[in-house]
């Protein structure tokens, strides 16, 4: 095996930069993570094993993926920098569970991309990245909407979406994102990553996300998804206002619909005067199923 440093060794990451005459892209939002220690880390909240399938998005010029083969038993990396393909063949080449291929992960249908991709699908699957700040949360929505049972996802974004998607009821960081997270995900901020050690260093701090498949069910299923989400996005729509005046700007204004809410809320023993950051989501799904129960959404 390849007796060089580690690819996250800092020594090793400047040489393969300078060797290639690579820059970190702002607009790829590229930023290289340096530290080895950190690195494993990430590969320990994974828990990889030579069981295991692994995905991951944004390979960069390979840290976390050497990290991820050496634990995994297959690793299939997409990378959308053309400029980086040549460079994760080199420093890749040893290790023959790897695939790189070059695609936005936006943009691939992952279910099609798993059966291709590994030699047995069936394995447990697993996402593990450093996500792209700019792109973190339609990245997220993207996997949890395909039809992939996820063992789990563990990605790197920066710390305040973090605790977005930790968030619970009553709290500032509380919001659609939580809310869309936790619908289908449990959420555990695993540990924070500093700024320190990424080349180059970015603006904020980190934090390194694991989301598994909810293990307790949802004590009331909604009968229509899109409609408890436009419902729940409405409600944040200015979290200044109260419940009620959220609400208007869902179902609308008017004395009849006015009343209608009224009697839902007080059916459901929601004051009308609450933020709706107080609710939790169980009530939000109470609360989208009544409404549209009395087709007012």
């Amino acid at each position: 095996m390849n007796q060089k440093p580690e690819i996250g060794n800092p020594i090793r990451t400047k040489a393969i930069l300078e060797r290639y005459g690579l820059r970190a892209k702002k607009s790829l939002g590229q930023n290289f993570l340096t530290d080895t220690n950190v690195l494993n880390n990430i590969v320990s909240a994974a828990e990889i094993t030579k069981a295991d399938n692994v995905i991951e998005i944004g390979p960069g010029i390979g840290a976390l993926t050497e990290k991820l083969a050496q634990a995994a038993g297959e690793v299939v990396a997409l990378e959308i920098d053309e400029d980086l393909l040549d460079v994760l063949y080199e420093v890749l080449f040893d290790y023959d569970n790897v695939k790189v291929i070059n695609k936005d992960v936006l943009k691939t249908d992952v279910k099609t991309l798993i059966n291709e991709e590994f030699s047995d699908p069936s394995r447990p699957i697993k996402v593990v990245a450093n996500l792209p700040y700019y792109i973190t949360t339609p990245i997220l929505m993207q996997l949890l909407s395909v039809d992939v049972k996820w063992a789990s996802i563990v990605v790197m974004m920066q710390k305040e979406v973090a605790q977005r998607l930790a968030a619970e009821p009553g709290t500032k960081a509380y919001g659609t994102l939580s809310l869309a997270i936790q619908y289908k995900m449990d959420v555990r901020l695993a540990f924070e990553v500093p700024r320190t050690v990424f080349v180059p260093a970015p603006n904020v701090d980190s934090a390194i996300v694991e989301l598994t498949p909810r293990h307790e069910a949802l004590a009331v299923l909604p009968d229509d998804e899109k409609g408890l989400f436009r419902l729940i996005k409405g409600c944040f729509s200015h979290r200044r206002k109260t419940l009620a005046n959220n609400l208007q700007g869902v179902v609308g204004k008017g004395a009849d619909k006015k009343a209608q809410t009224q009697t839902i809320l007080t059916e459901l023993s929601i004051a009308p005067s609450v933020r709706p950051e107080r609710l939790s989501l169980d009530q939000f799904i109470l609360l989208a199923n009544r409404l549209r129960d009395a087709e007012l959404i």
